[in-house]
């Protein structure tokens, strides 16, 4: 069956020139951009209630953008003053490069993983005297505590946004060839809002190992994963698959 419209699940791409916008043209599909989940930041209050005490932590990990803006969110309504010395502990160099909405690159300690939380934690590991704190959202990785206790590191997370699922009712009666996910949460929101949902011919891509188990775990066929060792990107992988399919 051949691809002619894509449903990514996440906000549209705020550059002009993103790799979804060359796939479209390239390939003369539509791709569509709705965010199943979306974030509501949790107040300074409720993260004094979980016993956090910013001053307490010498490094900071950050595994997405969603992380950083809700940590100095927060650091902003409790008048904490980010402290020189606190050392940044990114995922990704996107994350890092995001940081600097926040702090001047140059004069902070930043590490950065290359593209997961094992690439990351060879750097944790160089500094395991560190007291470090994971600002994250209500859903976060069984992986990251795990890793982090075999590293023998002080640590302790925070919740300072939740991941709310979105109301998708104006999509009940459109259909798409592929539907695009990127985390577990985004196939809860699908089962979620359309219970009755029967994939049928619908491909389902997923990216990262944890979408994948949660489509599986829902009963769904993947059709089209990443990344792969030859395949970083989703853009890429949904290209390779296009080119197959629209040839028959």
């Amino acid at each position: 069956m051949k691809v002619k419209t894509i449903l990514i699940s996440q906000p549209k791409p705020s550059i002009e020139n993103s790799p979804y916008s060359h796939l479209k043209t390239k390939r003369k599909v539509k791709i569509d951009f709705v965010p199943f989940i979306h974030v509501e930041g949790v107040s300074a209050r409720e993260v004094r209630h979980q016993k956090i005490d910013l001053s307490k932590f010498s490094a900071i990990i950050l595994t997405s953008r969603n992380a950083v803006d809700h940590f100095f969110r927060v650091a902003e309504e409790m008048r904490f003053p980010i402290p020189n010395a606190l050392k940044y502990f990114c995922l990704s160099e996107a994350v890092a490069f995001y940081l600097q909405k926040y702090v001047v690159y140059r004069k902070r300690k930043i590490y950065v993983g290359e593209r997961t939380f094992e690439d990351l934690s060879s750097q944790i590991a160089k500094y395991n005297e560190e007291s470090y704190l994971i600002p994250s959202s209500n859903v976060l990785s069984p992986s990251i505590p795990k890793k982090l206790d075999e590293l023998g590191v002080k640590w302790v997370q925070g919740t300072f946004y939740n991941t709310v699922i979105s109301d998708l009712s104006n999509l009940k009666n459109v259909s798409y060839d592929v539907l695009v996910f990127f985390s577990p949460s985004g196939i809860d929101s699908l089962m979620s809002n359309f219970p009755d949902f029967k994939q049928n011919g619908t491909r389902i891509a997923a990216y990262g190992l944890t979408t994948e188990k949660a489509a599986k775990k829902a009963g769904l066929r993947i059709d089209i994963s990443a990344p792969s060792p030859k395949v970083s990107s989703m853009s890429k992988a949904l290209d390779i698959y296009i080119e197959k399919a629209n040839k028959k």
